[in-house]
């Protein structure tokens, strides 16, 4: 069945960079677009990043804009997404997505704070 397991998430001082991944299984990966969302406290679950199947197309939501990057290993079954610049604005649960299915990862906590 559809996996999706997010890592490298953590506590960040802000202006500071942190990536995080998340590893795909269970279905043909490179055939699918990838987003990435998150939830801080108290919020809703919002949009971060997308990224078509062959990563021609990349979109992301104005408040990160700029800042991070969205990519992806087809020959790995991974989806990456590279924080920069971080804010204390910034800190959420970062959860993996894939459309089609309507699949979640677990979540990857990412604080940032001094």
């Amino acid at each position: 069945q559809v996996q999706l397991v997010e890592f490298g998430g953590g506590l960040v001082q802000p202006g500071g960079s942190l990536s995080v991944s998340c590893a795909a299984s269970g279905f043909t990966f490179s055939n699918y677009g990838m987003m990435w969302y998150r939830q801080a406290p108290g919020k809703e679950r919002e949009f971060v990043a997308a990224m078509t199947r062959t990563g021609g197309t990349t979109t992301y939501a104005d408040s990160v804009k700029g800042r991070f990057t969205i990519s992806r290993d087809n020959a790995k079954n991974t989806v990456l997404l590279q924080m920069n610049s971080l804010k204390p604005g910034d800190t959420a649960v970062y959860y993996c997505h894939l459309p089609r299915f309507g699949s979640w990862g677990q979540g990857t906590q990412v604080t940032v704070s001094s």
